[in-house]
C-alpha cells in the first residue's frame, strides 16, 4: 500500500479535502494523511460540505509536516502554490505531485457563495482525485498480478 501526503498551508481545507477523498474512494490502495507548512485549525465550511457527499472529517485535525519528515511517503502532493515553494525535502519520499486549488479562506460573499464556492474546490479535487490516482491504482493492480504471475 502507497503511503500519500497532501501538503498545503494550513492543512484546513485543500489538502483536508484530499487526505479524505482520495481515503473514501481509494483507501484499499492508499495509506493517506495530510498536513500543513503553516497549520491552523479545520476550516468548518469544509467540514460541512464534505458531508454533503457522505464523507465526515470530524476526526481529521489539522498536523505539521514535520510529524511526517523521518517518515517513508510514497508519493507528496502539493496542492498549493505556497506549500509548493515551502515544502522541505522529503527523505523517503518516491514521487512528487503539484496541483493548486483555490483557497476557500481567500472566498468572499454571502454565506451561500461562499458555500458554493468551497463546493466547487471540493468537487474539482474529487475530480482530480479519481483522473489521478486512478491510473496509479491501475499501475499497482498490474504491478501486483504480474508479480504474482512471476511467483508461479
Amino acid at each position: 500500500m502507497q503511503k500519500v501526503l497532501f501538503v498545503c498551508t494550513h492543512n484546513s481545507a485543500r489538502s483536508q479535502m484530499a487526505e479524505a477523498i482520495l481515503r473514501a474512494k481509494y483507501g484499499d490502495f492508499f495509506e493517506v494523511f495530510s498536513a500543513g507548512t503553516n497549520p491552523t485549525q479545520l476550516n468548518p465550511l469544509v467540514m460541512k460540505i464534505m458531508t454533503e457527499i457522505g464523507i465526515d472529517m470530524s476526526n481529521h485535525e489539522s498536523k505539521h509536516i514535520e510529524l511526517f519528515l523521518d517518515q517513508e511517503v510514497d508519493i507528496v502532493v502539493t496542492v498549493c502554490d505556497s506549500a509548493k515553494e515551502n515544502c522541505p525535502f522529503f527523505p523517503g519520499a518516491k514521487h512528487y505531485m503539484h496541483r493548486s486549488f483555490s483557497d476557500p479562506s481567500q472566498f468572499f460573499g454571502s454565506d451561500e457563495e461562499i458555500l458554493n464556492n468551497v463546493r466547487l474546490v471540493r468537487n474539482e479535487i474529487v475530480e482530480w482525485i479519481e483522473e489521478e490516482f486512478r491510473e496509479i491504482r491501475k499501475d499497482q493492480n498490474s504491478m501486483k498480478l504480474k508479480l504474482n504471475t512471476e511467483k508461479e
